[in-house]
């Protein structure tokens, strides 16, 4: 279980999370949606361990940094790193059997090429292959689904379900509600900072309807088309 309380974070006189309360528990899928500049990436760099903050983050499964799998939305490669590589190192990161790593490449990527020469989506699909090789126990995946091609959005959806049926704790930030509706338990609308709506499985629409600004209609009709 993840308990997150009262966390804030500022970026100077920036204030870009207030007051997050929220609890993550295991063989769940947690959904955070909000528009750009919400603080999702933010809230996900704190809970990653990449971002100082103040307020409580508890796990009940020890150190969190150590059993988590984070996906970032642009992952960031080193230079002349073979995808292969990459994926051996992030088993060695973990300690973790490093075999048949071509036989584990879900994606059929090319692993023998440089991974900075991948496509955005290809980056995205290495990086999620690497952090599933490591056996986590939570997975906080910032827009898993952006920039993939449609077969491997399917191919998300399933391994969601299936660290799901692994009693893994899943935290995801995503656009495309078709994909958080068929995949979430819980969503939490994340709006200037702050947690202003949670929704359970069945209650989704709630949500979106509330993300759907009353002006939108308006601001088409000023382009005139």
């Amino acid at each position: 279980m993840i308990i997150i309380k009262n966390l804030n974070k500022s970026f100077g006189k920036h204030h870009v999370l207030r007051d997050i309360n929220l609890t993550f528990n295991k063989g769940e899928i947690h959904g955070i949606v909000g528009g750009n500049g919400a603080g999702k990436s933010t809230l996900f760099n704190c809970l990653g361990g990449i971002e100082k903050h103040t307020g409580k983050i508890k796990f009940d499964g020890g150190n969190l940094q150590n059993t988590t799998g984070f996906l970032e939305t642009d992952p960031h490669f080193l230079s002349r790193l073979t995808g292969l590589e990459y994926l051996q190192l992030f088993c060695n990161a973990r300690d973790v059997d490093s075999k048949n790593l071509r036989q584990k490449n879900l994606f059929d990527l090319p692993l023998n090429r440089f991974a900075e020469s991948y496509s955005t989506g290809m980056k995205k699909k290495l990086a999620l292959n690497a952090i599933l090789l490591q056996k986590n126990d939570v997975f906080i995946l910032d827009e898993p689904f952006n920039g993939v091609d449609i077969q491997s959005n399917i191919v998300i959806k399933e391994i969601l379900l299936k660290l799901k049926s692994l009693n893994k704790t899943v935290i995801l930030s995503s656009h495309i509600f078709s994909t958080l509706n068929e995949t979430c338990d819980f969503l939490h609308h994340l709006k200037g900072g702050k947690i202003i709506k949670s929704s359970i499985r069945g209650s989704f629409r709630e949500i979106e309807n509330d993300m759907k600004s009353n002006s939108v209609a308006n601001k088409i009709d000023l382009l005139e088309l």
